[in-house]
């Protein structure tokens, strides 16, 4: 599976901005797929993840409420709205991939990445 992610730049806070996250697998809707972040000089860490068919989801701590994840298999895509965005926010924004149902946090779960979005939020 090749992930691309898009979407990201350069804004000011309190901007929103859509990542996209397009997959080439024909069988696209049997991942799971999740967001991860990573900050310079800091770990990655996971953002939000959703189930092969979208209904079930879940947010880190620091984006509930500000940031909504869903997908569209029938464009083999996944999307990642940010509301609100915090300088805390700048990162590289990275979307992965897991066979399976049932999304993970855990970014040893995933199987596939993509390269990295750059995000930057402005004070």
């Amino acid at each position: 599976v090749q992930l691309q992610a898009s979407g990201g730049g350069l804004v000011q806070a309190g901007s929103s901005l859509r990542l996209s996250c397009a997959a080439s697998a024909r069988t696209f809707g049997s991942y799971a797929i999740g967001w991860f972040r990573q900050a310079p000089g800091k770990e990655r860490e996971f953002v939000a993840a959703i189930g092969w068919s979208g209904g079930s989801t879940v947010y880190a701590d620091s984006v509930k409420g500000r940031f909504t994840i869903s997908r569209d298999n029938a464009k083999n895509t996944v999307y990642l709205q940010m509301n609100s965005l915090k300088p805390e926010d700048t990162a590289v924004y990275y979307c992965a991939a897991r066979h399976g149902t049932y999304y993970s946090i855990q970014s040893y779960d995933y199987d596939y990445w993509g390269q990295g979005t750059q995000v930057t939020v402005s004070s």
